[in-house]
């Protein structure tokens, strides 16, 4: 299945009114525009909608370097994937008042745990990020707790262009960004570009 972002805006809005609690996960490569995609759904359906990002999940930067990943991070070995598992697995149960997730700071280059409030009774929760449908596990244990699982798909110049400005905003040189869009990054995205033909709907933007 194919989607507008008009469309996913109204499937999504569908799902908030289908009476029971749902989860749909966006996934797509670097700077495909997982964050910007799931902020307007949040816009349209306000608090009906809770949005839950996996990049809260990142490892501290100080574990990476213990670690010798500091280089490649965002790569699937550098987030606490099981403590992610756990966490859709408490979203998708809905049984406390409130489920506590973190929110990934890139000022800090490290999540804030408990950062994101959602309620019992929020319908709709977009869960964004690169490794939903990877299949390995504990990635692999994703699919089946969501309700949906959406791909975005941009063109390849404009997400380059995406992710070169996003390194510079938030400090690497020019020549730096462009260094860790091509290679890092760029790794990242070869394994989630392999994981599209496991979502529910390409929603191309």
């Amino acid at each position: 299945m194919e989607l507008t972002t008009e469309e996913a805006i109204a499937r999504a809005r569908s799902l908030a009114d289908s009476g029971r609690r749902c989860l749909v996960g966006i996934t797509g490569e670097p700077g495909a525009g997982k964050s910007t995609l799931s902020a307007r759904i949040r816009a349209v359906l306000g608090d009906r909608a809770a949005v839950v990002p996996m990049d809260g999940f990142h490892l501290a930067q100080s574990r990476l370097e213990e670690l010798r990943r500091a280089d490649r991070k965002g790569a699937p070995d550098t987030f606490d994937a099981w403590g992610f598992v756990a966490l859709v697995r408490r979203l998708a149960a809905a049984e406390e008042p409130v489920t506590y997730a973190p929110e990934y700071r890139r000022d800090l280059h490290n999540g804030v745990a408990g950062a994101i409030a959602v309620d019992r009774d929020v319908p709709l929760v977009i869960v964004e990020g690169n490794y939903l449908l990877v299949d390995s596990e504990p990635w692999d244990l994703i699919p089946g707790l969501m309700t949906e699982t959406w791909y975005i798909d941009v063109d390849e110049d404009v997400r380059m262009r995406r992710l070169v400005a996003r390194h510079e905003h938030f400090g690497k040189p020019h020549d730096a960004a462009v260094a860790w869009a091509g290679g890092p990054d760029e790794r990242n995205a070869a394994l989630i570009r392999s994981t599209r033909s496991r979502a529910n709907a390409v929603v191309r933007v």
